[in-house]
Parts: C-alpha cells; sequence; structure tokens
C-alpha cells in the first residue's frame, strides 16, 4: 500500500481504531472521508482535522450505502482504498432464557453485512485505479475466542475467511486485499471502561505500530499484525491454543 497520495474511506471513522487511522493517514496528506452514524462526532473530527470529509450514514442501511457509492463516484473518483473498519461488540449469555437474538443480528448486519455490502459497492472504483486497497478490520478474537461474546468473535472469525477469499478472487487485480486484525485495544468498542483498561494496548501505541507495518510493507498473507496479537493469531499453530483460551476464559 502507497502511504500518500491516496483518496481513504474509512468506517466507523469516528472513534478508537477508525479515528487514530483516520488522523495518522490525514497526518500523511491523504484525501480521508470518514463515515460514522453520529453526526456530532463527524463533525468533532473534521473540525479538528481541516480537509478531512465526514459522511453521515447508518451502515446497517443498504440503501445508503448505495447513495453512499453513487456520491463518492461523483465527489471522490480517484478513491482507492477502503477501510471497513465499522463494528460493534456486545456480551451475551446464551444460557440465560430468554436469549435477546436482537444483539446478535445487529453485530452480524453490522460487522459482516455492511463489510460486505461496503465492499461490493465500492469495489468497480477501486477496480478502476492502478493501486488500490481494501483493508478490513477484524481481531485477535477471530483466532481464540472469548466466551461472553460469541457473536462477536465469530463475525471477526467470519471475515477473517472471507477476506482470504476476496483476497483470492481479486489477484490478478490491481486491489490488494489486507486484514488487520488488533489485539485488545484502548478504545470504547464494547465499553467506556476499556478506555482506561490498563490490560488493554494503548490506542496511540497500536496506531503507531500499524503505520509503521505499513510503510515498511512486509505484510506476509496480507495481515497486519502487532507484535501484541499475535500469541492469539498463531495459537493453533504453535500448539498454544489451549492455554491462550484459558487465558482469554478463566473458570
Amino acid at each position: 500500500m502507497e502511504m500518500t497520495g491516496n483518496t481513504i474511506l474509512i468506517t466507523g471513522g469516528t472513534s478508537g481504531i477508525g479515528r487514530g487511522l483516520a488522523e495518522a493517514f490525514h497526518a500523511l496528506g491523504n484525501q480521508v472521508i470518514v463515515v460514522g452514524r453520529r453526526q456530532a462526532r463527524l463533525d468533532k473530527i473534521t473540525a479538528a482535522n481541516p480537509g478531512m470529509t465526514g459522511i453521515q450514514i447508518d451502515v446497517q442501511d443498504h440503501a445508503a450505502i448505495e447513495a453512499l457509492a453513487v456520491r463518492v463516484r461523483q465527489e471522490f473518483p480517484a478513491l482507492n482504498v477502503l477501510i471497513n473498519n465499522a463494528g460493534i461488540s456486545r456480551t451475551e449469555s446464551l444460557a440465560e432464557e430468554p436469549v435477546d437474538l436482537a444483539v446478535s443480528r445487529d453485530m452480524i448486519e453490522t460487522n459482516i453485512l455492511s463489510t460486505m455490502h461496503m465492499t461490493a459497492a465500492l469495489l468497480p472504483m477501486l477496480m478502476a485505479r492502478p493501486k488500490a486497497t481494501i483493508i478490513t478490520t477484524t481481531s485477535g478474537l477471530a483466532f481464540v475466542p472469548r466466551g461472553n461474546f460469541p457473536t462477536y468473535c465469530a463475525t471477526k472469525a467470519f471475515l477473517h475467511s472471507w477476506v482470504q477469499s476476496l483476497r483470492v478472487q481479486l489477484r490478478g487485480s490491481p486491489v490488494e486485499v489486507l486484514e488487520l486484525a488488533p489485539p485488545y485495544v484502548q478504545t470504547e468498542l464494547a465499553g467506556e471502561q476499556q478506555l482506561t483498561d490498563p490490560h488493554a494496548m494503548p490506542l496511540g501505541e497500536y496506531i503507531a505500530e500499524v503505520m509503521q507495518l505499513l510503510t515498511e510493507g512486509d505484510l506476509p498473507d496480507g495481515e497486519i499484525l502487532v507484535e501484541r496479537v499475535k500469541a492469539a493469531r498463531w495459537a493453533e499453530r504453535d500448539g498454544e491454543y489451549a492455554r491462550q483460551f484459558a487465558i482469554f476464559n478463566p473458570e
């Protein structure tokens, strides 16, 4: 991936990892378009980063995604990078009655279906650029799940598999397909307490390491892996799965 001269669209870009990436790429002089649900947060990030564009949509709204694609083709024809970062995380208890499947559907719709739809809507534009990139955010929990986040972990495992298939299908095209698999990072993904959890990786450190990996360009199998997530990513390969699973799921 080229680090400068890009037109980049980032979903879920008003907080956490999405905002961190948006501001890091903006600082390098790229044209950055941030997509999010909350207008107030869009106004805040664009005010703090002159030249950045904010577009308000709910990624669960399929018609809104199609309308966004039309707008991007008209206003940002040079789009060459899509970062699928929008996602939500909720705890669930499958043993309690009744199970609230609305929570599960919400995560599946946001984490999986919106990513697939956004990619499909913008892929024709990306395919027309000489150098393009799709980055999709998964999670270390795609490889070693936590039992209290069953659907969230499963959505990220789905995306890991889906990204591999997308990469195969786009072989020989100008589109590079990358997977960003974060560890536990200080964001508000699972609630405000995560922002200050000392067990989570500081957001600034995470973004800095990701940007360094992208700059170096040495990304085996198209995966962007900071050191802190590698124990989970390679747990099964290294015979460490049971130990890692026990750490994530203490009795």
